[in-house]
């Protein structure tokens, strides 16, 4: 019984810490109207609107922006855990499967791409995700040292110590062509240009920015907390999340000090994504201790549970959802929002999609686009059922 409750607690609370870092991403995406960069004047505005959306813009960011986006990474690599230990027990290799699913997963980037201006995290996914299928065999050890390797940042100081000091941010011309068509195009060039140009532009941007380095070590992190248990609810798991919350909280200041000193180098790229890093790992420590600890924040993250459940349904929801309320040819209210109030809508659209959770989930146990996920995974490829000849 003590063993069943474990088990149900620790998914819970990784249910409850996806759909907050869903939350998180709808947050920071409400506070870039999805990409379409259109804004109201702040002459137009009085000055404490003006300080308030200001003050609303930096701490959503400094919480979210970069964070969200890793505990999702963190958690992805978890989940591949979960498959692949369930098919285990039954015998079977998950690995190949898992490619299967990358592609499909490949699949629903471009359904989120056709509506979302600024390209999709979920085609890097299906594309680092790869890593997880030439790893799953490996040691503990050899696993957290590729991980560690990974989150160093090798790639951008490999950069910076050959000379290659300053950034050459090759996507950044391609948002105002992207800005363009949005606010200008017609909808089917909206359409096209969201599946070629922004795609291309978001991939790169993750590929200049240290974001394919960062993905594929939280990706083995996340594979490393399932195959460790650090998700169940014991003491031995607290101990590790407090002191996973203390040295994180001491690495954050320092790290982000030395990165602000820095010019727009390799090297500050490194420290950027450290400091995103140092924060994620006091957020999600924080999180499940608080989550394990405390039942009014149990209590509160109840709507965070069904959210997490069906987090790809969501997170392709939200997406248009966002365009039908900021861009042109829906309400087109992308330049009449500032801050505090899209901030006001991302909350407003979040209650939407719970209510739709929970409604859905009265009548069925997976959401409809993780159902279809599902499936897509375990089609059966026929085989040849013909007697072999006898000699």
């Amino acid at each position: 019984m003590n063993q069943l409750l474990q088990q149900k607690t620790r998914l819970d609370v990784v249910d409850a810490l996806r759909g907050f870092a869903v939350l998180a991403i709808l947050m920071v995406h409400s506070q870039e109207h999805f990409m379409y960069f259109a804004f109201p004047s702040a002459d137009s505005r009085p000055d404490w609107l003006n300080f308030l959306n200001t003050n609303v813009h930096d701490v959503v960011f400094a919480l979210f922006a970069g964070k969200s986006y890793s505990i999702f990474a963190l958690l992805f690599g978890l989940t591949f855990y979960i498959q692949q230990r369930s098919q285990q027990k039954k015998g079977n290799d998950f690995g190949y499967r898992f490619l299967w699913r990358l592609l499909w997963l490949a699949g629903f980037a471009l359904l989120n791409a056709l509506i979302f201006p600024g390209g999709d995290v979920l085609l890097l996914y299906s594309v680092v995700g790869i890593l997880l299928f030439f790893v799953r065999k490996w040691s503990n050890r050899a696993i957290l040292v590729l991980g560690i390797l990974l989150l160093l940042q090798p790639a951008e100081w490999v950069f910076y110590f050959v000379g290659f000091t300053d950034i050459n941010q090759l996507n950044a011309p391609m948002w105002g062509e992207i800005y363009n068509y949005t606010a200008h195009g017609t909808f089917g060039e909206f359409l096209l240009g969201n599946l070629g140009l922004g795609q291309k532009a978001s991939f790169l941007w993750a590929v200049e920015n240290g974001r394919i380095s960062q993905t594929g070590g939280l990706f083995l992190m996340g594979y490393m907390a399932g195959r460790l248990k650090l998700f169940e609810d014991t003491e031995s798991n607290r101990n590790f999340w407090r002191n996973l919350l203390i040295v994180a909280v001491l690495l954050y200041v320092p790290v982000f000090t030395i990165k602000e000193s820095l010019g727009k180098t390799y090297a500050f790229l490194a420290f950027d994504m450290w400091t995103k890093l140092s924060l994620t790992f006091v957020l999600v420590p924080a999180f499940t201790l608080s989550y394990w600890g405390v039942a009014e924040f149990r209590k509160v993250c109840a709507p965070l549970r069904s959210y997490g459940r069906m987090s790809l349904t969501n997170y392709l929801g939200q997406s248009y959802l966002g365009a039908l309320l900021f861009f042109p040819f829906g309400l087109n209210l992308a330049p009449v929002c500032g801050m505090t109030s899209s901030l006001l809508i991302s909350f407003g659209m979040f209650a939407i999609q719970v209510i739709f959770c929970n409604y859905w989930f009265k009548h069925h146990t997976i959401g409809p686009l993780e159902g279809i996920w599902h499936k897509l995974t375990w089609i059966k490829f026929k085989t040849s059922t013909q007697p072999v000849a006898q000699r």
